[in-house]
């Protein structure tokens, strides 16, 4: 009797101690395992603020954010190969069209006392009439090939025709052939009635397979502030010069520019009256005004001439209303520059008229200043 309660009291206890073991074991798996809960959606990604960009400041206009020949700002520098176009000035060819996009002109004498301008056309595209275009001569050959710019003329002078057949110069002739690309108007008498455009004459050049872009040899201009303009000129001379009158040799080609504060640019004149853009009837202006004087000489019983422009000499720079007396120099593969005791003087950004009148009679006879 006794054996049987020992053997199930100890059945209990076996008992027992299994299911404690159980409940153990059942314990510890289930710290083991990790808790059973709702899925959580990953966070959505972190959206940034926007931020409001700081308003765009002036930048100062740098050599790669400048046209070359004008100083003006551009949306993008460009190597874009500049056009030399011969522009009729005879009265009858008078407005002209296009010189107001020009960036730089040159007005030089030719034969029997009439002036030729030479108008270099770079920076500015879309120009729908450009004309009347003229003749060529060797020394205008000079000045356009000097900003390398291809030539565009109707005919030319004997030697100047010489100069560009043996000497392979690259041009656009209308009566050779790049005839196709120019035009004549039925409102004025030939020969003063030759047009083209800007994008005829670059679809010229690129058919001709002439380059299309070259290095340009930009001038050097100022900061437009006249107040750090007159501290770097403040060992030069300067004079007040509000109006300027430069006579060639025919009365009818008597030219003024009248400075004008506003624009603070010359207002260009011929004979006394306002020189206009025919195209869109603006009267021309230019930020800088030079005149030098060179050696002229007559070649024939025509009336050619022979113009040196390579050897420098007395020259005279407008801007804002005053006058620097200085020098011209040309050097090899570079253009015409201003300068004062040796040193270049830069100019105010925008178009700029060069003129050239005879060292004979002398240089200053052609040029009469006042401050009306």
């Amino acid at each position: 009797m006794m054996n049987r309660k020992k053997a199930a009291l100890r059945s209990a206890l076996l008992s027992l101690a299994a299911a404690m073991l159980l409940s153990a074991c059942s314990g510890d798996k289930a710290a083991e395992a990790p808790a059973v809960t709702e899925p959580v959606p990953a966070p959505p990604p972190a959206v940034e603020e926007p931020v409001e960009a700081p308003p765009e400041e002036e930048k100062e206009v740098t050599a790669a954010e400048a046209a070359p020949l004008t100083g003006l700002a551009v949306e993008e520098a460009s190597k874009r190969r500049p056009l030399a176009v011969m522009i009729n000035n005879a009265p009858a060819a008078r407005p002209q069209s296009g010189l107001s996009k020009a960036d730089i002109v040159y007005e030089v004498l030719a034969e029997g006392g009439i002036t030729r301008l030479i108008a270099i056309y770079q920076s500015q595209t879309g120009i729908e009439t450009i004309g009347p275009v003229r003749s060529i001569r060797p020394y205008l050959i000079n000045i356009g090939e000097s900003f390398g710019g291809v030539l565009v003329h109707a005919g030319g002078s004997p030697e100047a025709y010489s100069i560009i057949k043996n000497q392979s110069k690259q041009d656009l002739d209308e009566i050779g052939s790049a005839g196709s690309y120019f035009w004549r108007s039925r409102d004025r008498k030939a020969p003063h009635n030759l047009y083209t455009s800007e994008e005829n004459l670059r679809q010229a050049v690129a058919k001709h397979n002439y380059p299309q872009e070259i290095d340009i040899p930009a001038f050097t201009f100022v900061e437009d502030n006249k107040a750090d303009r007159d501290a770097e000129l403040i060992d030069i001379d300067i004079e007040p010069a509000t109006r300027v009158d430069i006579h060639f040799l025919l009365k009818s080609y008597s030219v003024g520019y009248t400075y004008d504060d506003s624009s603070q640019t010359y207002k260009r004149s011929i004979n006394n009256q306002p020189h206009i853009d025919l195209n869109d009837r603006s009267v021309l202006e230019a930020a800088n005004v030079v005149v030098l004087g060179a050696d002229h000489r007559v070649l024939d019983d025509v009336g050619r001439l022979s113009i040196d422009l390579q050897r420098g000499g007395e020259a005279m720079l407008f801007q804002r209303g005053q006058v620097i007396r200085g020098e011209w120099i040309h050097k090899s593969g570079d253009v015409i520059r201003f300068v004062k005791d040796g040193k270049e003087v830069p100019f105010y950004p925008g178009t700029t008229y060069f003129n050239v009148v005879p060292n004979s009679p002398p240089f200053e006879s052609h040029i009469t200043i006042s401050n009306p």
